[in-house]
């Protein structure tokens, strides 16, 4: 999940938002979207996101998470497991592995969780693609359920970045039945884009969107 050439090489404080956007080649939204009350991210953010892609809107903001940053660089490779395994589920990048809650990404990295759940809040989110807009996550209602909903009518497809892929893998039966040394050798990385991950036996799994945070509300 590496997609850094989102962050163009001249300094971000050197450009608005508007013309970051347009330097990574996305495009602005169409609607009266005020692009001035956002501030770049010098590195992009990620979400996790749960819903039917066709969306605009929903519930089980509660579900989603985020990673602060880029979790690919950071991940460990599926032949490192027993490395990995050996120090005690210590990454490199000095993240824990968690046997009975761990994550995929489409190079067959195991990479670090997510962290659960997403604040409430504004975020400019993007796929990549052709549509950069507002992802508004409300705060949570009494029964503990977050809506969410996108601006413009843009839809979860939408603001997916079709090549990050991402599942979360629990275990299926015993607490030590689904481990990484399960994935098939014929499971074919990188994933193509859009794609499921792979079936992992004694597994259970959830295939996540992965969304492209670019911008934040700006402080005043």
């Amino acid at each position: 999940m590496n997609v850094r050439h989102l962050v163009p090489s001249v300094s971000p404080r050197l450009l608005s938002i508007g013309s970051l956007i347009l330097a990574a080649g996305l495009q602005q939204p169409a609607s009266a979207v005020d692009l001035s009350n956002f501030k770049v991210l010098i590195e992009p953010q990620y979400i996790a996101a749960l819903g039917d892609p066709g969306a605009t809107s929903g519930n089980g903001a509660q579900s989603w998470g985020v990673w602060s940053q880029d979790p690919g660089p950071r991940g460990c490779k599926l032949d490192r497991y027993p490395e990995l395994k050996a120090a005690g589920g210590v990454a490199p990048a000095q993240w824990k592995f968690d046997a009975a809650d761990w994550w995929l990404e489409e190079h067959g990295l195991i990479m670090e969780k997510p962290a659960f759940p997403l604040p409430p809040g504004k975020y400019l989110v993007t796929g990549d693609r052709k549509v950069t807009t507002v992802l508004t996550i409300h705060p949570k209602d009494k029964d503990g359920n977050q809506r969410w909903e996108l601006a413009d009518g843009a839809s979860l497809y939408d603001v997916t970045h079709l090549g990050c892929r991402s599942a979360r893998y629990t275990p299926a039966t015993g607490n030590n039945s689904c481990s990484p040394a399960n994935v098939p050798q014929t499971a074919r990385f990188p994933v193509t884009p859009g794609a499921a991950m792979p079936v992992v036996n004694g597994c259970n799994k959830q295939d996540y969107a992965v969304l492209i945070v670019v911008g934040l509300p700006a402080t005043h």
